[in-house]
């Protein structure tokens, strides 16, 4: 099934953080979408910020910030061309792994989903090779049990032109949070900029529970990457 990414969007209040990765309709960019939500003030009160190689998150109110564990990393590092995006400190594990010569896969084996029981969010993660090619992955636990986790693995080897997979870390709304399930849905991608797709994105993520929105436009011949980060704190 294919999805429109802007319904999809809009008909769930709460799907928690989540990845978009895909491929322009020219053909000619690669697409990374990453966004945050929050119900608690501790998770609402935050932003992204460009850093050298990617993004990361901040207290916009170093003031009200709580418990920082969960809530503060890098989503977004470049590696070699190679984008990760992630939500969670796994980003660095990704990385570090990779500069060993590893590959992705052999970093998330040595991560399991977040200690924030009952929810036990999910670790997503994706990874975009400097030709476009992607993978996404998602940790978590067995139907809420701690006890086991279950590793999934998504490998795209060549994207579609004018569509991505969209993978979130939770169904919906609830108490404990229920966590995604099944494979990233596929989306349509049809804006032709950064600027473009971000504003679809935030227009239809829930207005209450947004927090912030990065998407980044990656040419696939010269690497150069067209990025937009919208904050809800400003």
């Amino acid at each position: 099934m294919i999805y429109d990414i802007a319904k999809l969007l809009s008909e769930n209040t709460y799907p928690g953080r989540g990845i978009l990765l895909g491929r322009t309709k020219d053909d000619k960019k690669a697409v990374v979408a990453y966004f945050i939500m929050g119900r608690s003030q501790n998770s609402r009160n935050r932003v992204f910020e460009a850093t050298e190689d990617g993004i990361r998150t901040r207290a916009f109110d170093e003031s009200k910030m709580e418990d920082p564990s969960l809530i503060i990393y890098h989503p977004v590092r470049v590696l070699n061309g190679t984008t990760i995006v992630t939500n969670g400190d796994q980003t660095d594990t990704i990385r570090d792994h990779m500069k060993a010569g590893h590959c992705y896969r052999h970093g998330l084996h040595t991560r399991t989903f977040e200690p924030d029981g009952p929810n036990w969010t999910p670790r997503i993660s994706g990874v975009v090779a400097p030709d476009g090619k992607y993978s996404l992955s998602i940790l978590k636990s067995m139907d809420g049990d701690p006890a086991c986790c279950c590793r999934y693995f998504f490998e795209y080897d060549r994207p579609i032109a004018g569509y991505g997979h969209f993978i979130h870390t939770y169904k919906g709304d609830g108490s404990p949070i229920p966590s995604f399930e099944g494979e990233p849905e596929r989306v349509t991608v049809e804006a032709e900029s950064a600027r473009e797709f971000a504003e679809l994105l935030w227009d239809n993520l829930n207005a209450d529970n947004k927090v912030s929105l990065y998407v980044s436009f990656i040419d696939l011949a010269t690497g150069q990457a067209d990025s937009v980060i919208i904050n809800k704190n400003v």
